[in-house]
């Protein structure tokens, strides 16, 4: 057997062998997903509400870092145009 048809018989054998995990792959993450759509579903309306706040909190949080950002980005370009 020549070495051009032992590569090709093995890229073969690799192809199906790829084709067969990601299918399972696949197959495993759609039940993981459809599990965990489920299991959302039954959260006590407290945790909602912690979770929600908790959002809007983080929201809040991130908009001053990000006026806090620009602002030290705007003192650093007039000392930059004034040095």
């Amino acid at each position: 057997m020549k070495f051009q048809d032992l590569y090709q018989a093995t890229k073969r054998r690799a192809s199906v062998v790829i084709d067969s995990v990601t299918g399972k792959v696949v197959a495993v993450g759609t039940g993981l997903s459809v599990m965990a759509g489920n299991a959302m579903a039954a959260v006590d309306p407290l945790i909602t509400t912690a979770i929600t706040d908790g959002t809007a909190d983080g929201k809040e949080i991130a908009g001053g870092l990000l006026v806090f950002a620009v602002a030290v980005g705007i003192v650093l370009y007039i000392k930059r145009k004034a040095g």
